[in-house]
């Protein structure tokens, strides 16, 4: 890592808290983009979540317009659209709209969520996905600490999630591979795309629109290499799928080739942080997020963010311990200074050229707190 921090970014859920309702969620993420841009944060970037009783981060193009509105220079995203129900067309549009009237300030991210659907539910089906109870061992790599995998297959074996998830869709409607539409996007966006007979297809708004286009991916396979074989920037998740991080960076930097979009590889890694002014609080923040975890992999969609009263009610087994212990293992707790070290070693390890964080507390001011104790120890 270079004297000169990289710059640091927001992932923020639009978390509904427990006793909370969405409306207060919604304003609460305003507040946080204002106060982030004031902290020198980089970017603000929203995530797309349905049927989350604890989310209300739905409809990102929506959030953005509206962050995008009550700050003047951060940089505001998708993080990231879920292209698995959506047609390229609406996301060009919608994402061309912002455009216009926030110029030189969105990020398009652009994920596998549908695609990804499919085929977890095939491996369910099968029956080649099981939730363990006693993983592998942890494994250490340049000092950071990489869990053994989880199979997120698993979590959409819910019944409940196959019901709720054929409500994105128009009955009968088939989603494209996620690399034709990555094509049908860009190409909206530069004007290349044609029918197949050859007619020019224009997006208005949309065509020539100033986004800046990121690829999500939590793994070393598709997602990875159309970031790298279009030349576009790449985010990987540490905070979602730890173990797979490395394997994800190596897979898009083997796969790039200069573009019109970047002329180098561009990564940016998230984390999880919980940040306060001493240990102890730091931790008792952090302690409902074991339980949240839990709500998200049983299938139940995040649950209302409980408080850290409700989550020391809570009487844990082994199942639920192993069902969690990636993500709660992987999570950056403590004082800015610990965190920062934390982070560096992150930043270190994977060679990233951005780093985003997501925190969840259950007190709006403590998310407050936390990242602006984060910032000020980070880009001093």
């Amino acid at each position: 890592m270079t004297d000169r921090p990289v710059p640091l970014s927001i992932l923020d859920l639009a978390p509904i808290v427990s006793g909370g309702t969405a409306a207060d969620a919604l304003r609460n993420s305003i507040d946080l983009a204002r106060r982030a841009e004031a902290a020198g944060y980089h970017r603000h970037w929203v995530a797309e979540h349905h049927f989350t009783p604890g989310v209300a981060s739905a409809v990102p193009a929506l959030m953005i317009g509206q962050v995008a509105a009550a700050t003047s220079t951060i940089r505001v995203g998708a993080a990231a659209v879920q292209t698995g129900h959506r047609t390229p067309i609406s996301v060009v549009e919608e994402f061309g709209i912002l455009a216009a009237l926030f110029p030189g300030r969105i990020d398009l991210g652009l994920g596998r969520s549908g695609q990804l659907r499919v085929e977890a539910l095939a491996e369910v089906d099968a029956g080649r996905v099981a939730i363990p109870v006693n993983g592998a061992a942890p494994r250490v790599v340049d000092g950071l600490l990489i869990p053994p995998p989880f199979p997120v297959a698993a979590v959409f074996a819910s019944p409940r999630l196959r019901r709720l998830y054929d409500l994105l869709q128009q009955p009968g409607a088939e989603t494209p591979g996620y690399r034709d539409q990555v094509h049908q996007i860009l190409g909206l966006l530069d004007g290349s795309l044609v029918t197949p007979g050859g007619d020019p297809v224009r997006a208005v708004p949309g065509e020539g629109a100033d986004v800046e286009v990121w690829i999500f991916g939590s793994g070393p396979g598709e997602s990875a290499r159309v970031a790298g074989e279009w030349g576009l920037a790449f985010a990987a998740s540490y905070h979602i799928t730890p173990a797979s991080v490395l394997e994800a960076v190596d897979a898009y930097r083997s796969a790039f080739r200069p573009s019109a979009h970047r002329d180098a590889p561009h990564v940016a890694v998230s984390a999880d942080v919980v940040v306060a002014d001493d240990e102890a609080t730091a931790r008792e923040l952090a302690s409902p997020y074991g339980l949240w975890v839990r709500s998200i992999r049983l299938g139940e969609g995040a649950m209302a963010f409980p408080s850290p009263a409700e989550a020391a009610a809570y009487r844990w087994s082994a199942e639920d311990r192993a069902l969690v212990a990636d993500r709660v293992d992987t999570q950056f707790v403590g004082t800015a200074d610990a965190v920062v070290a934390g982070l560096r070693t992150l930043v270190a390890a994977t060679g990233a050229d951005e780093l985003v964080v997501t925190t969840i507390t259950h007190d709006h001011a403590d998310r407050v707190r936390s990242h602006e104790l984060l910032a000020r120890a980070w880009l001093a």
